[in-house]
């Protein structure tokens, strides 16, 4: 009686996870249907290749122009530069803390970049408005701190609490004997650290590199507040406009063949994090059998 009363209860358990797990797909199904049924009738009527390849954005023109090349190479560019600064100073803030740092110090820091984790971007947004754009206002002499420059540089400090906390628990889940076998064949606690613990902690270091990007991409309020917001060609010292930020500033007012080409806009960003994430799983995946 009891045997059938606990067989009863994880068959109840399993059915209640599949229908969490089913919630999930179907709300990523739900999703991707509605973004390409917003966005493909705006690719009709402007054309696939303009929309993706026109460098001018006037949406509200007498003859509006929707060509979103500018904010595709935004996106790229600043994503590609936050992730250039911010992952190498989190896996070394990560291998530091998880392998080299006193217990005092490990838990200040920690309590440090869990309460960065916890900031709202718009707080992120409105320091990097009144200092970190014009400082890059003085220090280089620009007539306008607010560029891509400063984008990159905000992004780069809001991936760190993710690569950080994500890479020290997968350096911390290293079996001890892997580093003991390596110490005892003569390597320093250095090389330990970086040609052992690293390397057999990759795939989390790249799950927090995958939530890294993640976060880059899909920023909009704080990237809103210091890059400027102007639909130009991306320049390091010039006001830019990103995928996210075109959705976000100007979906309140948008209307016609306006708010579809936003709705494509959305459709665009959505395949470029899929294509992303595929990619990355794929190299991971190829490592991990190859090695």
């Amino acid at each position: 009686m009891i045997r059938k009363r606990q067989q009863l209860v994880e068959t109840i358990i399993h059915g209640i996870f599949l229908l969490l797990g089913l919630v999930t797909v179907g709300c990523v199904l739900l999703i991707t249907v509605y973004l390409i049924l917003s966005g493909i009738p705006a690719l009709r009527q402007v054309g696939l290749v303009p929309f993706l390849l026109g460098d001018t954005w006037e949406s509200t023109a007498k003859e509006p122009s929707f060509g979103i090349l500018p904010f595709v190479l935004t996106s790229v560019y600043g994503t590609a530069g936050a992730i250039f600064f911010g992952v190498p100073v989190g896996f070394f803030a990560a291998v530091y803390l998880a392998k080299m740092a006193p217990a005092r110090i490990k838990a200040t820091v920690e309590s440090a970049v869990s309460l960065l984790a916890g900031i709202p971007s718009v707080v992120y947004g409105l320091v990097g408005m009144l200092i970190l754009v014009p400082g890059i206002r003085t220090l280089f002499r620009v007539p306008d701190g607010a560029s891509l420059l400063a984008a990159i540089v905000v992004l780069a400090i809001m991936i760190l609490p993710s690569i950080i906390k994500v890479s020290v628990t997968a350096l911390e889940a290293v079996p001890q004997e892997y580093e003991d076998a390596s110490l005892a064949l003569g390597a320093t606690p250095v090389e330990t650290y970086f040609r052992v613990s690293a390397p057999a902690a990759k795939s989390g270091i790249a799950a927090a590199v995958v939530l890294g990007v993640g976060r880059a991409i899909g920023e909009a309020m704080a990237v809103m507040m210091v890059s400027g917001n102007v639909p130009n060609m991306p320049a390091l010292f010039q006001s830019v406009r990103f995928l996210t930020t075109a959705v976000a500033s100007e979906m309140a007012y948008s209307s016609g063949l306006q708010r579809q080409a936003l709705f494509s806009i959305a459709l665009v960003l959505y395949l470029f994090i899929l294509l992303i994430n595929a990619a990355l799983n794929f190299f991971l995946k190829r490592n991990k059998e190859g090695g």
